[in-house]
This record gives structure tokens, C-alpha cells and sequence, in this order.
């Protein structure tokens, strides 16, 4: 059965978005390559409504960048094929591959780790907030970029009571960005 992995890029303050919204990091190719190889390892992604509309760029990526770098065309094949589960309480559909997850969180959860094979890959801090409230998280997988974003959308939410993790490894990469794997 897979686990519940949330994995985001995050600025060195602690921010997966900017002040204004804007993405607070962005990998370079070296990275790029890396996502590409942990996103094979998805066999379902669970986003919400906000990191949902962001990534939906990539479903015709391809087709509207035929000339588009190797490792973003090879990324927007493996997002496009990847089913996607979206939590949100305002859309009323979604495209593609994506379906809208209807009932209770942990529920849903539970159907999905039996139903699909590989890793459920977490994306969005107001939907991990929630997973997080509800003991769903497995492992979290910062990618820690040399950026300091100065405040916005933050990777962890504000918690109630501390929460130990385990670590389980760690990569360097030349652009100075560090990735982190911790258990729950």
C-alpha cells in the first residue's frame, strides 16, 4: 500500500508561494530531472483547488510547447498520465484524468491507497494543513531552495502541538537546494 508523501518545492524561510502568490521557487534542470523521477513513483496525486488549477498547465504542455525543454516535456507525459483526485469545496468539475473527491478525507484516503498503486503525492498547503490535522501525512519531502521568499503561503501550517519526524535521507543539489525525506 502507498503512502501519503507531501513534497513541495520551499524558500529556506519556509514558503511555497510568495507574498503575491507567485511560486517562491523554481527548479532548474538538474531538479527538474529529480521530480521527474520521484513523480514516476506517483500512482495518484491529491491536490486542492489552487496547486490543482496551477499544475492543470501541464495537461496540454506538450502539445502547445512541442519544443519545450526535454525534462518539462518529459515531465507534462508523466503528470499528464498520472491520475489526479482534487479536494475542493468551490469547483464544481475537473479535466483530464482528475476526478473531484466527494466525503470524508480520511475516507477517501483509504480508498485510494487500495485502489491505486505507487505513492499518493500530496500537493498544497491548505489541503496538507488538513491532512496533516488528521494524521494522513506519511512522509513530507521539502525540496529547501537557497531563496528567502520574505513571507506568503507557508509549507506547514501552524500546529497546535509539535510534531517529530524521522529522517530518512537527504540530497544535494548544485543549485544549492536541498531535499529532505522525513517520516511521520
Amino acid at each position: 500500500m502507498g503512502k501519503v508523501i507531501y513534497s513541495m518545492g520551499v524558500s529556506l524561510d519556509g514558503f511555497i508561494a510568495g507574498p503575491r502568490g507567485e511560486i517562491a521557487v523554481v527548479p532548474d534542470e538538474e531538479l527538474h530531472r529529480f521530480h521527474n523521477e520521484q513523480t514516476r513513483e506517483v500512482g495518484v496525486f491529491l491536490y486542492g483547488r489552487r496547486l490543482y488549477e496551477v499544475m492543470s498547465a501541464w495537461e496540454n504542455y506538450a502539445e502547445e510547447n512541442p519544443s519545450g525543454s526535454e525534462h518539462e516535456l518529459e515531465f507534462a507525459g508523466i503528470w499528464k498520465q498520472t491520475p489526479k483526485v482534487v479536494f475542493s469545496r468551490t469547483l464544481e468539475k475537473v479535466e483530464g484524468n482528475a476526478t473531484l473527491a466527494k466525503g470524508d478525507i480520511a475516507e477517501t484516503v483509504a480508498g485510494l491507497k487500495a485502489q491505486f498503486e505507487g505513492d499518493l503525492g500530496l500537493g498544497g498547503a491548505d489541503l496538507a494543513s488538513t491532512f496533516m490535522r488528521l494524521g494522513l501525512i506519511d512522509e513530507y519531502q521539502p525540496v529547501v531552495h537557497p531563496v528567502v521568499a520574505g513571507g506568503g503561503t507557508a509549507f506547514f501550517p501552524p500546529l497546535d502541538e509539535r510534531m517529530s519526524l524521522k529522517l530518512v535521507g537527504t540530497r544535494t543539489f548544485a543549485s544549492g537546494a536541498v531535499y529532505l525525506r522525513y517520516q511521520a
